[in-house]
């Protein structure tokens, strides 16, 4: 059965053709700059040959016809009719309380998103766009949509209720949400294999770092608590956005900058973070180069940045009574080695101890990076979100089958 994955963004559309159960990927890559000058799809074939094909693209309509066309194309293409394809798994950022888990999509649960979308401003449109081109173009096919807030649902109130005025969460829906789910689901239950355990005999520790970044406490299979908010600008210092902030330092900013709400918003999303505090830049590897050169500043922003990791770490251990695994993954999670040094640092205490023999200079493979004697397991995951959104795709529409 052939899956398609959408990852809808403002401007851009990563997609990943899958052939199931199998979990093979036919084809993968991106539609890029939707609606700008010189948007192209930059397009991988199975077997590693790469295409970039250059297009006009307004909408996230035509970016999706075009993708198609490529796909049952002689030149790029796998597929030799549209109805080879089964299903289409959406990635949702925000869903709020109102699901669980994966669900299919129809007309109710795009109305019920459409809801949402003061919650996810930035991130909901795009992903509606992507909802509503399949449907125009493919109204007969299968879409799911998996969302990032779903893993999070299982958090009780004490942990995703904040301390205003209970009114504010049944008025406005103002609680955390968390984000990351699938990544955070996939990883948990990877280390939770690793360990030889099933999934509700471990508490493990999810770090997803990338650009974006967030922490999980994953007791016995289940989110606890997890260090984004309502939003994503709470919890780790970020590349870009400021992580947790005392609400009263933003008034006061506020106050004295003369910010208007849309530009302290900017502020605190686009030039805060790991940005903000260096000056240099949002990639960790330009700060790190940086640091090395010795930039003050830089290396500050690398001391708070870790700091901050290890102090949740810290944090949710104690949450759930313990942890049996810490596991680091995204992008910064599975190739800086020295992040991953530096935020298990003095974790001895506890039970981890990072090897560094292991650790040193090693990017992107599944591998446990603590010493043989160390009681809490540390690892490195490659995360793979698309496979999660693949696999409930999948699950939803095979099942949907054997009724019929």
């Amino acid at each position: 059965m052939k899956i398609i994955v959408l990852n809808c963004g403002s401007s851009s559309l990563k997609y990943q053709l899958f052939d199931m159960p199998s979990q093979r990927v036919i084809a993968k890559g991106l539609v890029d700059k939707i609606g700008l000058k010189g948007s192209l799809i930059k397009h991988e074939m199975e077997d590693g040959t790469k295409a970039t094909i250059p297009g006009e693209i307004i909408d996230h309509k035509q970016g999706i016809e075009y993708l198609l066309g490529i796909l049952l194309s002689k030149k790029y293409g796998c597929m030799s009719s549209l109805d080879e394809l089964k299903g289409v798994g959406h990635r949702v950022v925000h869903a709020g309380e109102k699901f669980g888990g994966s669900v299919r999509i129809n007309d109710a649960v795009i109305q019920a998103l459409e809801e949402t979308i003061d919650l996810a401003p930035l991130h909901n449109p795009p992903n509606l766009d992507g909802i509503y081109a399949i449907t125009a173009l493919l109204p007969e096919i299968e879409q799911v949509g998996v969302f990032d807030t779903a893993f999070h649902q299982t958090m009780p109130d004490f942990s995703y209720l904040y301390g205003v005025p209970y009114s504010m969460y049944e008025k406005h829906g103002v609680r955390r949400y968390g984000f990351h789910g699938s990544s955070h689901k996939f990883v948990s239950l990877k280390a939770a294999a690793l360990l030889g355990k099933k999934p509700e005999e471990v508490n493990v520790i999810t770090c997803h770092l990338g650009n974006g970044g967030s922490i999980a406490a994953v007791k016995q299979g289940k989110s606890l608590d997890t260090s984004m908010g309502m939003t994503p600008i709470e919890g780790l210092m970020m590349g870009t956005r400021s992580g947790d902030l005392d609400v009263g330092a933003l008034f006061h900013i506020i106050k004295k900058e003369e910010l208007t709400l849309p530009t302290a918003s900017t502020l605190i999303n686009k030039f805060s973070g790991v940005l903000g505090v260096s000056g240099v830049s949002s990639d960790m590897r330009d700060v790190e180069i940086a640091g090395e050169e010795g930039h003050e500043r830089a290396q500050l922003a690398l001391k708070m940045y870790q700091y901050r990791v290890r102090k949740y770490i810290g944090a949710y251990a104690a949450a759930m009574g313990g942890v049996d695994a810490i596991v680091f993954t995204g992008g910064i999670g599975e190739n800086d080695w020295v992040t991953r040094q530096e935020a298990t640092l003095g974790l001895e205490f506890m039970g981890a101890e990072l090897d560094k023999d292991i650790n040193t200079n090693l990017r992107g493979k599944e591998t446990i990076i603590s010493t043989p004697d160390s009681k809490v397991k540390i690892m490195l995951i490659p995360t793979n979100e698309e496979l999660v959104i693949a696999t409930d795709t999948f699950d939803i529409i095979d099942k949907e089958i054997d009724q019929l």
